[in-house]
């Protein structure tokens, strides 16, 4: 039998009502309480890493969780993280980044009604993720949500209420489950190597989203305070006439490397394209950026938060960090 290790943030999945509305309350023995039969498939270990509503996530709990993972991966087959879903997507980015060339997997899951309300959809999630993790091609960073497996850097949170919670965004699913039954669409490479383990992330980043007439000077400000900016703007992507000259002054005014620069798009599917219009085709050579293409949002975040950990010596080093696949993070190169 293969032997796991159950870790507990909290979330809805581990919510009960309070005076003022859902309030994480069970441990990881009580949410495994309610699927008893799962030791007729698995050994289960519990760890209890946090107990918050995952609207309070950070850096410090996502080195807690790949410290965790790192400590005891030795002793188990796979790691399944039960999180709040509002920034699950989120923790499974910079987890992909954080953990490495793993053989094992590390799932997370969640549910959108908590585990002791009758209409949960938790029982589900918790079982499809074992169900999952016993195949023996699962491996590396997947949220398993709603029956669907999907890369770590690719879930996205579409629904606040529905139980069909993520997508995966710009790639295929990983896998589905059908009938208790994994169907798999897209093979996880065997690593090369050791898993390698690293939690030097500098989170100081700051997303800036476009509005129509956006003032200039916001910029000068986010650029006194901040290390990485991701710009989303409008369709493909592009600076407005009346940003360029502000943001042209504030990126270069810094050695290279010092400040990062990604441009994004604020459209969830299909990617940005920059250079289309003449907006974003300006900017070629003016400033150095980086162009998120393919990303998601929440990796584009935890790719830059650590890249900066990283402590890059040239932009050309960052480039190549940041243009890298990693766990299908970018494929439109």
């Amino acid at each position: 039998m293969k032997n796991f290790l159950v870790l507990t943030t909290g979330g809805t999945i581990a919510s009960m009502e309070g005076e003022n509305g859902l309030i994480p309350a069970m441990g990881a023995e009580d949410l495994l309480s309610y699927i008893p039969d799962i030791g007729k498939l698995c050994t289960v270990d519990t760890m209890e890493v946090c107990n918050i509503d995952s609207t309070n996530m950070d850096i410090g709990y996502w080195r807690m969780l790949a410290g965790a993972i790192r400590e005891n991966y030795e002793d188990y087959d796979g790691f399944l993280i039960c999180h709040g879903t509002d920034t699950l997507a989120y923790t499974a980015s910079a987890l992909s980044y954080m953990i490495q060339n793993t053989e094992k997997p590390v799932i997370l899951t969640g549910a959108q009604k908590p585990i002791s309300f009758e209409s949960t959809d938790a029982l589900m999630n918790l079982r499809d993720s074992f169900q999952y993790m016993m195949e023996e091609d699962t491996r590396g960073v997947q949220v398993m949500f709603g029956g669907r497996a999907i890369a770590g850097t690719r879930a996205k949170k579409i629904n606040t209420l529905s139980y069909q919670a993520f997508s995966s965004i710009n790639f295929p699913e990983i896998a589905v489950i059908r009938n208790e039954r994994v169907i798999r669409y897209v093979c996880t490479p065997k690593p090369e190597g050791e898993v390698l383990f690293d939690t030097r992330m500098n989170p100081n980043i700051f997303l800036l989203k476009l509005t129509p007439g956006s003032s200039p000077e916001i910029l000068k400000e986010i650029y006194k305070q901040y290390d990485g900016i991701i710009l989303e703007g409008f369709g493909v992507g592009g600076v407005p006439d009346r940003l360029f000259e502000t943001l042209k002054a504030c990126q270069n005014a810094y050695p290279e490397g010092q400040k990062i620069l990604v441009l994004a798009t604020q459209v969830m599917s299909e990617g940005s394209h920059v250079s289309v219009y003449e907006v974003g085709k300006r900017m070629e050579g003016e400033m150095p950026y980086l162009e998120a293409k393919d990303m998601n949002l929440e990796a584009v975040f935890a790719k830059v938060a650590w890249i900066l950990g990283k402590k890059p010596s040239s932009w050309q080093e960052i480039e190549e960090l940041f243009y890298s696949n990693v766990n299908f993070d970018i494929l439109g190169i």
